[in-house]
Formats: structure tokens, sequence, C-alpha cells
């Protein structure tokens, strides 16, 4: 026999795997025959990109390209400072345990050190290290018994949970576009240097959609035709659609954008623009707070209930914070003296996370890459500037998950004779969230009645670990029998030792 029963849905998202691995890309570039010789790397520096990935049972495959540029100083009587753009292609395979093919993953790639090693003055050999990390999720929905209708004498010990369900998913592909015109006094000769971040990211939620908005912070670095070196900075305005069936204004959204192709060069016959396309793919997650009624353990007075509880990890608590870091410090190049600063490229990189009851600390440093003048030429030096940043809130737990991006809002940097003044503006976005442990009914039967037939009282005393429920459910009498007839006020206060009269019914077995 079935009960008749009512169910909710949760729909669960959660971490199933993640790895981090490094990797080597490396490739060997030819010198162009219009250009010099290679005297000396001055400076490497690469934009990742992922175009194709792949999830398989396992493992993840991703594949992708690194937009390389090379500045060196070129073997010839002015020393002239000159550039080389290369682009590397790698595939990669990440293990990842409990990965399965039709489960989402999310990933994140950083350059962590170039090297050029100069085989002879028309070609160089650049070995690219990567930090490629991978989360696989699984999306479950999972239905469970919360009321039964049918048996009126049955027993429950529930329980208000607040979860957060996941509404949905989606991605799209967008293309932030844009032609950068350079000073009319200049004749663009090649890019030197270009770097792209995605900045001011933010979500606004309409009627089943999620409007995702940003900037695409481009800096380039050219060369003119008279050997002048030249900056241009610019912001691509970045907007998508994300469709969600079912959000609504009080929706919990993780949005991600992530690089997947990128063209940076001349205009064709223009000498003064640049051309810049970047297509990039906007996902999102989107997460309800949900308050169910979760059954822990039933029983029934005249029947011998059938039952099997299994064991879900469900997001509770999450919340999506914002926190600005500002860092203010001063860089000491007595060799630069009254030069001018070319360029500067800013990467901040979390070291160590603690998280406590109601914060957490973040260690970090920030890698600062200078290319400036010096004897006429071109000069490069890396500075590291340490940090530590708390967040604070009611939310955080020791034990929660914490995933952060951190985007350079603004950094300045004003030149005083032999010393930099650096102003940098950090942005954390930070996601907060906690796995719980539930354990749900999703099918109930009755095995066999019983027809009550003999009232009798029984006396027991309480042992150690016992609650009434479980005294209650032990002799087939109800917790609000037992409290009555001890005249209990408060049910969920009993000790070791006490004596109470438990009521109950011998029953007799019928056929179900």
């Amino acid at each position: 026999m079935l009960l008749e029963t009512e169910k909710e849905r949760v729909s669960i998202n959660q971490i199933v795997g993640q790895n981090m691995k490094e990797t080597e890309v490396e490739g060997d570039v030819i010198v162009n025959d219009i250009k010099p010789d290679v005297l000396n790397i001055i400076s490497a520096d690469g934009i990742p990109c992922i175009y194709k990935k792949e999830v398989m049972d396992g493992k993840i495959r991703i594949d992708g390209s690194i937009s390389t540029y090379i500045m060196y100083l070129a073997d010839d009587e002015n020393n002239t400072v000159r550039s080389l753009n290369t682009v590397l292609d790698f595939t990669q395979m990440i293990d990842v345990d409990g990965c399965m093919e039709g489960m989402t993953s999310k990933e994140s790639i950083k350059i962590k050190n170039i090297e050029c090693k100069i085989l002879n003055g028309r070609k160089i050999n650049v070995k690219e290290t990567l930090m490629i990390s991978s989360k696989i999720y699984s999306n479950d929905n999972v239905e469970f018994v919360s009321n039964i209708n049918n048996l009126d004498d049955v027993q429950v010990l529930n329980s208000d949970k607040m979860v957060n369900s996941l509404i949905g998913s989606g991605s799209t592909r967008v293309y932030a576009k844009d032609t950068i015109s350079v000073d009319v006094a200049d004749e663009l000769a090649e890019i030197m240097k270009a770097d792209l971040r995605i900045v001011g990211k933010d979500i606004k939620l309409s009627y089943n959609k999620v409007l995702a908005k940003a900037d695409a912070n481009v800096s380039i670095l050219y060369l003119t035709e008279d050997n002048r070196i030249k900056n241009i900075n610019t912001r691509i305005p970045i907007m998508g659609f994300v469709d969600i069936e079912n959000i609504s204004d009080d929706s919990i959204c993780d949005v991600d954008y992530q690089i997947k192709n990128l063209i940076i060069k001349p205009n064709t016959g223009d000498m003064h623009s640049i051309y810049v396309e970047a297509e990039i793919e906007i996902s999102c997650f989107a997460y309800e707070t949900k308050n169910i009624n979760l059954i822990e353990d039933l029983y029934s007075i005249s029947s011998d209930l059938k039952f099997d509880q299994k064991e879900i990890v469900t997001m509770v608590g999450k919340q999506n914070i914002k926190e600005q870091c500002n860092i203010k410090e001063q860089i000491n190049i007595p060799e630069m003296a009254d030069n001018r600063l070319y360029n500067v490229k800013t990467v901040p990189n979390i070291v160590n996370t603690t998280i406590k009851n109601g914060k957490i600390i973040y260690e970090g440093e920030i890698l600062i890459e200078l290319l400036y003048e010096m004897n006429n030429s071109v000069n490069s030096r890396n500075v590291e500037i340490p940090f530590n940043f708390e967040i604070i809130s009611d939310g955080i737990e020791e034990g929660s998950e914490a995933s952060t991006d951190i985007d350079v809002k603004k950094d300045d940097f004003i030149v005083n004779s032999s010393n930099i003044d650096a102003n940098i503006e950090l942005e954390f976005s930070v996601s907060v969230s906690k796995n719980q442990k539930l354990n749900i009914i999703d099918e109930i039967s009755v095995e066999e009645s019983r027809n009550n037939d003999i009232y009798s009282m029984v006396i027991y005393f309480v042992k150690p670990g016992d609650t009434l429920w479980k005294i209650a459910k032990n002799f087939k009498s109800t917790i609000n029998d037992i409290a009555r007839v001890n005249g209990l006020e408060d049910a969920n206060k009993i000790y070791p030792g006490q004596q109470l009269y438990i009521p109950k019914f011998v029953n007799k077995k019928i056929a179900v």
C-alpha cells in the first residue's frame, strides 16, 4: 500500500570535483624579415583565451590560445625598441574526480610566468607557464516527501530548512568591438603590447532574463613610424542577456565572463586606428532561497511503515558580497629619475585565504610590471606589493566556501622624480555559501496494519541520549499523550533517570 503524500522539490547545484594544474606552453617565434635582429628581451606578456572545453568522464579537455607580445631591444645602430606578436595554441587535459559527461564546468586561467630565450638574432623560444583551475558542477532535481494525507495516526518529526535551490543556468556569447583612434600626429608602425581585462561587472534582473553589463578595459602600447612609443587606453561596453526562466528580483546570481577569442590589430591601410574585437562568453547560475519542510523521521501507531532515507548535499546561506580595497604605496626607482613611464600592468593575486566566523581574511600581493624610459631606451621592472584585507559579514561561518574574483577598478601611477606614487583600488567580488547534508525521504509504504485492541500503561525510566520522540516511537505512543499523562510543560526537557508513564495500545496485526 502506498500512502498519499505531498512532495517538494529542490534543485541542487554542487561542486562534485575541482582541480588546478600547472602546464607549460612552448613555441618558437621567427623575426619578420622587415624587422631588425634581437639583441635583448625587454618584456613579455600575454592574454589567455579558452575557445573550447569538453567535459568527459573523469576529465575535462580545454583548448585555448595565448596572444603573446614580446618587446625587444634591436641589434641595430640606434638600439631601437621593437616587438613581436605571436599566438600560441594549447590543449590541456585536466583530471577531475567525479566528473561526468553532461556536467557543467567553470574554468579560470592565469599566466604565471613567461620565459624568452634568444636562440639566435632571428629566432626566440617562448615558454609560458599557465595555472588552469577547473570546477565541475552537477545539477540534480531532488523530490522528497513533505506531508502524508491518508493515514491519520502518523507521527512526524519535521523541521524547516532554508536552502539555496538552483532556479536555472544559461550562457550567451557577446562581442566587444571598437575601432580605437590614435593621435592624429602619430603614424602607427606596430602594436608593441596589449592588455584586456573585464571590469565594472554588474547585473540587472528582468522577466526571465539576466542583463549582464561590464566594460572591456583595453590598454595598448604602440610604436610610431618615427620611433616614438605611445600608450592608449579605452573602455568598450559589454552587454548580454542570459535567458533563465522564473528568475526574480530576489534571486542570487553568479555571473562569469570568459574571453573566447581576441583580435587586436592595426586597421588595414589606416595608420591612425586599431581594431579590437573580443568574443566573450557570459555564463550565469541563478539561485532562490527556499524554505522546505523536511521530514526527519516518522512512524504510525497502527501500521508498520517502510521508508528509506537518502543523504543529499545542498547549498545554504548563499550570499554575494562586493567590497573595495584601497592600496597606496610609494615605489622607489632611483634609476628612473624624471624619465617617462610608458606602461603599467597591475595583477592582484591571493596568496592565502582564512575563513572565520563573521569574516574572511585575505593575504595577497599585487604584481606590477613597469615599462619606463631609461637612457633613450625602454627598461622593464617588476614590483610586488603585499596586501591584507578583510571582508566582514554575519553570514560567513567557519567551514563556508568562498569563491573570490578581484578586479582592478583603478590603478593610478604618478611619477615624482625617482619615486612612483601608486594608488590602486581593488574590487573583491565574493560568493559565500556552505554545503549542508540533509536526509530526505522520497517514498513511503505500509507493510502491516493493526487494530487498536487493549489500552495499557508502561513505566519507563529515561536513559542518557533519550528524547521524547525516540521514546514515543519505540512504544508506538505519541509525544502529546506522554506529555499529557506526565504533566510535562516542555516536551524537550527530560533527564536521565526520570520516571515516565507511557500510554499505548496493544495492537493485533491485520492483513494489509
